[in-house]
């Protein structure tokens, strides 16, 4: 539209254009052709350059008509015009004859150093393909490097080759001073160590180099060259530093200018600043890691590298990757800095809690000088003995630890993997309380069971160290809140992980299923089991659906390995049947089935031989099956704890792994129910930004991932978010009044609604709700209104030195103001 002068109306189809008088006119044409068009106000921040461009290309249509010096006259005259304009004299300029341009400031003795320039203008943009009419980008970039300030280069991988093609230019470089950065992997082996060790030594380079295997990480390709003067110019493309690339393969890059792209070069700048603090990209030094970076890139290669002889502790010795450490050095601060020695770690599932709880220990005994007794609690076998073998090879030691399971006792007791079963009052009782010097609890949102809490009761570590991937427990009991002072002494989050590379991306389908669990029984703010299991068992269109969802949706069902989360144990043989039926290979495990027979079914699993595995809360937390590729979510839940306990069995990456599956049977609900905690865990929007992104199709995901909705199931989700947000006093009154026993706590442990929501609004709080309800008198004592008004205030507050305080203050017998502290006085 910008360009066409044409008479002719519109057609349909997406526009960008200015509306013109004469755009306006042929606007109307479309009154009688039975389109219409859909138009908008220019937002503040654009209009400026909406109206330049419009303005700019009619100009330049008309000065194509125009001699050189009256192009030159109609420009001033543009220009002059502007002066009218109140506070525009400042920036009016008018161009001198010619036109001509400025092309370089040099040194008065030097007046020829500048005469080298890329054959594209600095202020412009292009198009590189390296055919022959194209000036290879090898040529450009050594021009560019000739007149360059400062240098940034990201790409996949460095080759030696790629470097001699542009050597002459990079020793200048380094000659006049000019600072160069280059980020690069070590994907697929591909990047030659003698190179970046040339970069460094000859060159003068800064070079960081990512060392995860696990993932490609950085797949760009990219040159930004910044000057003094502001005339900035980048390539971005496929080209990596190699001969290649950079002279006769058939690679594209588009060159960028600060002139005719500012914004997209500002981008550039602050998104390769941004991965330069990236603890991911580590700086590499030839004299100090030449054996890490070989035995790295012969990893990534698949194989030994020339010259790679003998067998090397580096290459045995784990090493945190930087998310981890970063985790460790802030336990180390609360520890050191703070002198807390009761800490909470948390991570999602498959970023290495046990791996970091390990790396902590080496550390521990290294500090301490002798071998702290340890202590390694967990509530299953598998978990247990995955765990003991993370510390042996973090510590390079075969006989460290003894497991304490029903059958294996401890010979030692210096280092003990035990399970809470076997943690009995009686076994207690034959264990000092300080005999272990480090505790370690796996999984510790169970920590205020009965069964855990007496543990805990009992011992008195040196350190204890709690270790999670969910703190919020479904009993809305906050054991952050209970066992450490209200803190988390380091976390990361499903969502950080994801967009930090660190787990499999996935691809999550919400299935629309028909199966109406609107009558079903609602019981302690969750479906009631057995009625959901007579509900699904035997019934075969929900299983048909399911088995269809999988054939279209998984690109091989009989290679995959799939785990599907069922609600009883009839459920998941009913399903393994089915599939079976269907020709895959599927079993029903829980935790009646034998450990020989469980055992045999993950192995199985792994080998390819098994499809599907149906569990019944077996393996939704702590167990590791990296290889699970699938995920059959065919039980509801609210919880945002066992959604995220679920999605983490598949998250954990793998070299076969390209993505997880995760199918999600979206059914018609209780009213009761939410969809909202599981999506909000996902994706950790707020709730009107979690509409927004489910309306638009989740344009903002990390990297790889999708949540891709079927149309119905996503009516389904979106209607019952938007109940959640147009919940009122009045609903919320008839809530309450239903319940027999009207006290906070059980009132949303029952109805799953969240603190938040009984106090959203002028004036909403639970008493005033206990008084709509009849509950309480319906007038309150004197003062009581203004009080309430201000009780949401508190709902923010998370310093545990100001809930003291204001828990004093609101005791029955509080002191009086004068015999308050100063801070108390103040609160």
């Amino acid at each position: 539209m910008p360009n066409d002068i044409s008479g002719d109306a519109p057609v349909a189809g997406l526009y960008e254009s200015l509306i013109t008088h004469r755009l306006a006119e042929r606007m109307k044409q479309l009154d009688s052709t039975g389109w219409r068009p859909i138009d908008a106000s220019v937002g503040k921040e654009s209009a400026p350059h909406v109206l330049a461009r419009h303005i700019g290309a009619t100009v330049r249509r008309v000065f194509q008509g125009l001699s050189p010096a009256e192009q030159v006259i109609a420009a001033n005259h543009i220009l002059e015009s502007l002066s009218t304009i109140e506070g525009a004299t400042e920036w009016i300029d008018l161009v001198t004859d010619g036109p001509r341009q400025l092309l370089a400031v040099a040194e008065q003795e030097a007046p020829g150093v500048y005469a080298i320039r890329p054959a594209t203008p600095l202020s412009e943009t292009a198009l590189i393909t390296n055919s022959p009419e194209d000036p290879s980008l090898g040529f450009e970039l050594r021009a560019e490097l000739a007149t360059a300030d400062r240098v940034d280069l990201l790409c996949a991988f460095v080759k030696w080759h790629g470097l001699r093609v542009l050597e002459k230019s990079l020793s200048s470089a380094r000659e006049r001073g000019i600072p160069i950065r280059v980020l690069t992997t070590t994907y697929i082996g591909a990047t030659e160590r003698r190179a970046l060790d040339r970069l460094v030594r000859d060159f003068g380079a800064e070079v960081k180099v990512n060392y995860e295997l696990r993932s490609t990480r950085l797949h760009a390709k990219a040159w930004l060259f910044r000057r003094a003067s502001g005339f900035d110019t980048a390539y971005v493309g496929s080209s990596n530093l190699s001969k290649a690339a950079l002279l006769d393969g058939l690679e594209w890059n588009v060159r960028l200018s600060s002139v005719a792209t500012p914004s997209v070069i500002r981008k550039f700048e602050a998104t390769f600043d941004a991965y330069w603090s990236e603890p991911a990209f580590e700086s590499y030094d030839p004299d100090r890691d030449a054996e890490r970076l070989d035995y790295a890139l012969s990893r990534a290669g698949g194989g030994s590298r020339p010259g790679s002889t003998g067998i090397t502790l580096s290459g045995l010795e784990v090493r945190p990757y930087p998310h981890q450490r970063d985790m460790l050095e802030r336990l180390e601060v609360e520890r050191t800095v703070h002198d807390r020695h009761q800490n909470l770690l948390v991570a999602a599932t498959g970023t290495g809690k046990t791996v970091m709880a390990a790396l902590d220990y080496k550390r521990l005994r290294q500090a301490l000088g002798r071998d702290p007794r340890l202590l390694f609690v967990a509530h299953r076998k598998e978990i247990l003995e995955q765990s003991l073998r993370v510390y042996q090879n973090v510590l390079i030691d075969a006989n460290f630890g003894e497991l304490l399971l029903s059958g294996e006792i401890p010979s030692r007791w210096n280092h003990v993997f035990a399970s809470v079963q076997s943690l009995t009052p009686q076994a207690l009782g034959r264990i000092a309380p300080d005999h272990f010097d480090i505790i370690v609890i796996d999984e510790f949102h169970h920590g205020t069971s009965p069964t855990y809490r007496k543990i805990m009761d009992h011992f008195q570590p040196q350190e204890l160290l709690g270790l999670t991937a969910t703190p919020e427990r479904m009993d809305g009991l906050n054991i952050q809140d209970e066992f450490f002072d209200g803190r988390i002494a380091a976390e990361m989050r499903l969502w950080e992980a994801l967009e930090n590379d660190l787990l499999s991306p996935f691809h999550y389908f919400g299935v629309t299923d028909n199966t109406d669990m609107s009558a079903v029984t609602w019981k302690r703010g969750a479906y009631d089991s057995t009625a959901l299991s007579n509900l699904f068992t035997g019934n075969d269109a929900r299983a048909r659906l399911v088995v269809a969802a999988v054939k279209d949706k998984v690109t091989d069902p009989g290679s995959m390995r799939a785990l599907g989360f069922c609600v009883s144990v009839a459920h998941a043989h009913f399903m393994a049947d089915f599939f079976r039926q269907a020709g895959l290979n599927a079993v029903a495990l829980s935790g009646e089935t034998p450990a020989p027979d469980r055992k045999k079914a993950l192995e199985d699993l792994r080998s390819g031989s098994l499809q599907v595995i149906f569990s019944v809360d077996l393996f939704n937390e702590g167990l590791d099956i990296p290889d699970v590729d699938t995920l059959l979510l065919l039980r509801p839940t609210s919880s945002a704890t066992v959604f995220l306990q679920q999605l983490g069995r598949g998250l954990r990456r793998t070299d076969d792994k390209a993505v997880l599956t995760v199918l999600d049977f979206i059914g018609q609900h209780r009213k009761e129910f939410r969809f909202e905690e599981q999506f909000r865990a996902l994706t950790n929007l707020t709730r009107n930004r979690l509409l927004d992104n489910i309306e638009q199709d989740f344009p903002q995901l990390p990297s790889g991932c999708q949540i891709i909705l079927e149309t119905k199931a996503k009516e389904l989700i979106m209607d019952n978010i938007r109940s959640q947000i147009a919940v009122n006093v009045t609903q919320l009154t008839r809530e309450v009044a239903s319940y027999a026993n009207p006290r906070l706590a059980d009132f949303l442990k029952e109805s799953g609604r969240d603190l938040k929501e009984l106090y959203r609004g002028n004036g909403n709080s639970w008493t005033g709700l206990l008084r709509r309800a009849k509950l309480l008198d319906a007038t309150g004592p004197e003062g009581e209104l203004p009080l309430l008004k201000r009780v949401s205030a508190f709902l923010h507050v998370d310093d545990p030195l100001r809930v003291a305080a204001y828990s004093k203050l609101l005791a029955d017998d509080a002191p009086a103001y004068d015999e308050l502290s100063e801070q108390e006085q103040g609160y």
